[in-house]
């Protein structure tokens, strides 16, 4: 009897006959646009080898106008449709199906050539749309229909139409974007005119046997977004135009509620899904926020969907469901949603990857190949850049001791799991624990190794992280002035504080210090009660009218930093905004271009500008140094004194603007040539 009854039975769409209820949704992850077709086969094919029910490509442009970007990915031309062969043909092989998702952006699109239903400019572009007439809107209707066509010639199984998360379709839905008075605006009936109309011509396009899903948008956390009475009537209307299934889409990319990140609560918004669900008769999808075999299996035995849609679990593993079916569910890497690797990667126009797992998109050029000759390799430091060496040497058949002076392994993983709203740091702890019990590793705690420890070995690798950088600000007697990890580890602290350091550790303990234990992550009423989400049964949009109601902060908290620039600012591209709002909700007072002139007993004093003018005394309890990391070298510098080779890597490496990505990324490289 399987441990996931619901989630690995099987499901018919449209005459398809699905494995079982996993979708692995959308994700841009630039690899179309790579040209490298065989690489682009590659990372599906491996997601369907992983036991996937069905996968959906990331958004394919219609049209030229209507990409993300610029040279946007399609199939335009017979060559495309070949390409895209490629892709289906090879996912086929290993026994699963995908769809292609249609993506017209809108006025999203980056580019001077975007059209909408107004010439209303986004917020997060740069350029302004241009209103579409009649016969524009027709022509956007047949490039739609025309790449479905073209995706069952390239072997899909279907489509996916994208109308949710603010994009073409969403557009003309809400008064929000969409102010035209003509036979598609106005009344509801004309705005949703253009998705239904859409949804019917590619079901002609397509014929009956594809799988036709509709990205529909349940809750649009923008101003003037659709009411649920709307979201249910374009519902209907999308099923009786001949949608298979409806899929789940959560909030417009311009909204100001995060979705998607870490501190999103765990299937946060599946409780709308419920809701849609007794409204039609095909299948919904639920989605955002589902990580792991455990919630997917309760949100399907509860009802509260059909199938789970998730992503960038995908991403993290790629035998998330072949792992889950067999029984090693603790063996599944775990998405920790922190953006960094995929969508941070996405908006900064490079290829995606994945913190956790650094093979995702680079498959057929980061290859843990058996090793010719085993080795004895001894890593220092079970931090992020420790584990990740020692579990791929192992695999490739090195034999592995692995040393650290704590007690625990994780290294900075576990100050990190400490913070408000990063409990998913938790289960990336314990997936590496699990994993470091494989064969092949001898893990050494309450060990701090030396020279003599490590002779002998074949590969010596040198992880043995940072540590905390002292400012060199003056501190007098009677003052109190502590270090992040002291805060982190749970040393009591005052009711003032300044937090000196305002980069990503200053952040975190500025949000460590506010709620003081108090996580919304943890507690989803709380959570949108924080950030101002509502039913959109009870208000348009989902919106609260009274806007986000935090709760008061739990002290008074100072940010500072010397830079003369926002506070934040170098935080992640698409994370950054919501830690700045979170700390702005909580009252936290952030100053850029400060000079720190001493800690008193009375506090902090600090002036201001290049020519340091008047002091200002901060009067606070305590003093928090979040000013930076240097390596921590002491055993590199004794091995390279002893003429020993060695490898160093994460943060004894380089501290400098240190994260966990760049560290596993690093070792994964480095264990995969040894």
């Amino acid at each position: 009897m399987t441990d996931y009854p619901h989630l690995l039975s099987p499901i018919t769409l449209a005459g398809v006959s699905l494995r079982n209820r996993s979708l692995m949704g959308s994700m841009h992850t630039g690899l179309e646009e790579t040209g490298d077709w065989g690489r682009v086969a590659a990372f599906y094919a491996a997601r369907a080898r992983g036991g996937a029910g069905l996968i959906v490509t990331g958004g394919m442009a219609p049209n030229r106008e209507g990409g993300v970007f610029p040279g946007a990915a399609g199939l335009f031309t017979d060559q495309d449709i070949a390409n895209h062969r490629r892709v289906t043909d090879a996912v086929h092989a290993e026994g699963g199906h995908i769809a292609m998702q249609i993506l017209h952006a809108g006025r999203y699109a980056y580019g001077k050539d975007c059209v909408a239903p107004s010439a209303i400019k986004s917020p997060i572009s740069p350029f302004a749309p241009r209103e579409l007439d009649e016969d524009g809107i027709e022509r956007q209707i047949a490039d739609i229909a025309t790449a479905a066509a073209r995706a069952i010639e390239a072997g899909y199984d279907g489509v996916e139409v994208m109308g949710s998360e603010g994009y073409f379709l969403n557009q003309f839905l809400v008064t929000h974007t969409n102010r035209r008075t003509d036979g598609w605006g106005g009344s509801y009936e004309n705005r949703m005119r253009l998705p239904v109309e859409v949804v019917g011509r590619v079901r002609a396009a397509m014929g009956p046997g594809a799988v036709l899903i509709y990205r529909i948008s349940l809750i649009d956390l923008v101003p003037d977004g659709s009411t649920w009475d709307e979201v249910i009537q374009l519902a209907k209307a999308v099923e009786a135009a001949g949608a298979s299934v409806l899929n789940t889409g959560i909030g417009w990319h311009e909204a100001r509620v995060p979705t998607i990140a870490t501190s999103v609560p765990r299937a946060g918004f599946a409780h709308l899904t419920a809701r849609l669900r007794p409204e039609v008769a095909i299948p919904v999808i639920t989605s955002n926020r589902i990580n792991t075999p455990e919630v997917a299996e309760g949100l399907l035995a509860s009802g509260a969907a059909d199938m789970v849609s998730m992503a960038r679990p995908w991403l993290a593993d790629q035998d998330f469901i072949a792992k889950a079916a067999s029984g090693q569910a603790a063996r599944i890497a775990p998405c920790i949603a922190c953006n960094q690797a995929c969508l941070d990667h996405t908006f900064s126009g490079k290829l995606t990857s994945c913190l956790v797992n650094p093979r995702a998109c680079h498959e057929t050029e980061l290859v843990y190949t058996a090793a010719e000759v085993p080795k004895r390799v001894a890593v220092v430091g079970a931090g992020p850049a420790g584990m990740m060496t020692a579990i791929v040497a192992s695999q490739r058949g090195h034999l592995v001791t692995l040393y650290d002076k704590s007690d625990q392994v994780g290294g900075q993983l576990n100050l990190a799991r400490r913070v408000p709203g990063k409990e998913e740091f938790d289960g990336l702890v314990d997936w590496f624990a699990t994993m470091l019990r494989g064969p092949g590793i001898d893990v050494r705690l309450s060990c701090e190794a030396t020279v003599k420890d490590l002779e002998g070995f074949d590969e010596v690798v040198i992880a043995t992280g940072v540590a905390p950088r002292d400012p060199g600000i003056p501190v007098e007697d009677g003052a109190t002035v502590l270090s992040y990890v002291d805060v982190l580890t749970g040393v009591p602290v005052g009711r003032r504080v300044a937090v000196v350091g305002a980069g990503g550790i200053g952040f975190d303990v500025a949000e460590t210090l506010v709620q003081d234990g108090v996580s919304p992550t943890l507690d989803a009423d709380l959570w949108r009660e924080e950030w101002g989400v509502s039913a959109p049964w009870q208000d348009r949009g989902g919106l609260a009218p009274e806007g986000p109601q935090p709760h008061p902060p739990a002290r008074d908290v100072y940010l500072l930093q010397r830079k003369p620039e926002k506070p934040g600012r170098h935080l992640g591209r698409t994370t950054g905004w919501i830690h700045r709002a979170s700390l702005a909700m909580k009252r936290v007072k952030m100053l850029g271009g400060v000079t720190y002139e001493r800690i008193t007993p009375e506090g902090l004093v600090i002036s201001h500008g290049p020519n340091r003018d008047a002091e200002e005394l901060l009067a606070v309890d305590a003093v928090v140094l979040c000013a930076g990391q240097d390596p921590e070298r002491g055993l590199s510098a004794e091995l390279e004194r002893r003429g020993i080779r060695h490898h160093r890597i994460g943060g004894a490496d380089v501290a400098a603007e240190l994260d966990a990505k760049r560290a596993i990324d690093q070792a994964a490289r480095l264990a995969a040539r040894l």
